[in-house]
């Protein structure tokens, strides 16, 4: 792993893969650090001719942190967003995909194909229409358009997401174990090993969690995207699980139905994670796409 200066922050990000492999740019969702894209996924993308960088969002993992700016009030946000206004946050989902595209320069890399999973498809989308000379492919993972008639998520899922993880160890790790069992899907579930040993990783490499109601806050701030989806022209993968409890599977046919020439893939039983049981398959589909 390794850092690298991009848009006047610190990103660390890893590449996996051959040097002149063709560069697809992974990119995580909320609170999620780079080790949560799963080291068999990347290989087997990488196994597939391309040069895989994954990295750590703003405001988590080993990237630069945003604690001097304070915690936003989210009902706040929320409310100026349902009134129509422009909340005060302390950075946009603009500036993270700027993040991203900065990363690219830092590593000298012009054009990449590019997929990011939740939060990291409202980045890579926002890439897509801000940045399109920079984008091959677009591959928009779990996530929608932010228009305010999406399906919703189940409250349960909701809560668990939106609860400040504890701070003492044993307590983090039961909390990780419930989120994700919350999560995923019935038809590829998460095994309770698996996701605890995940969240041990996590901790152990980043024990940081107060990023997250910022990176909420530039979520919720963004708002509806259907116009901006409407302008773009990169060749374009919507990827969702039917059975996704946080991003209902109605969320990627709105998406699919709001870029041009889009691609549509549902995977049954597929929830709101990347299971053992579905990295080769999600990898092959990516694959298949930038390929394409």
């Amino acid at each position: 792993m390794a850092m690298a200066q991009a848009n006047g922050i610190e990103i660390e990000y890893e590449a996996i893969g051959a040097e002149d492999g063709d560069p697809l740019l992974l990119v995580m969702g909320l609170g999620a650090q780079l080790i949560h894209w799963p080291q068999g996924f990347c290989e087997r993308l990488a196994s597939g001719g391309m040069r895989v960088i994954r990295f750590d969002n703003r405001d988590i993992g080993l990237s630069t942190k945003f604690d001097d700016a304070g915690t936003p009030n989210l009902i706040e946000v929320i409310t100026t967003v349902l009134q129509g206004g422009t909340p005060e946050v302390v950075y946009t989902i603009d500036d993270m995909a700027a993040d991203a595209v900065g990363l690219l320069d830092a590593l000298g890399i012009e054009r990449a194909h590019i997929a990011g999973a939740s939060l990291g498809g409202q980045i890579v989308q926002t890439m897509a229409y801000r940045h399109p000379d920079r984008v091959k492919t677009l591959t928009s993972i779990m996530m929608g358009t932010g228009s305010p008639t999406a399906p919703q998520a189940q409250p349960e899922a909701m809560q668990l997401l939106l609860t400040p993880p504890p701070t003492e160890r044993d307590a983090r790790i039961a909390h990780g174990i419930k989120l994700l069992a919350a999560i995923t899907g019935k038809g590829h579930p998460t095994d309770e090993a698996t996701a605890r040993e995940l969240t041990i990783r996590a901790i152990e490499r980043s024990d940081y969690i107060r990023g997250g109601t910022r990176q909420v806050a530039a979520s919720l701030a963004q708002g509806d995207r259907e116009p901006h989806l409407a302008t773009i022209t990169a060749p374009t993968l919507v990827l969702h699980g039917a059975d996704d409890p946080l991003v209902p599977v109605g969320n990627a046919h709105m998406a699919h139905a709001a870029i041009p020439g889009s691609t549509l893939k549902i995977v049954e039983g597929w929830g709101h994670d990347v299971p053992p049981s579905l990295e080769e398959e999600l990898a092959d589909i990516l694959l298949a796409h930038v390929r394409a």
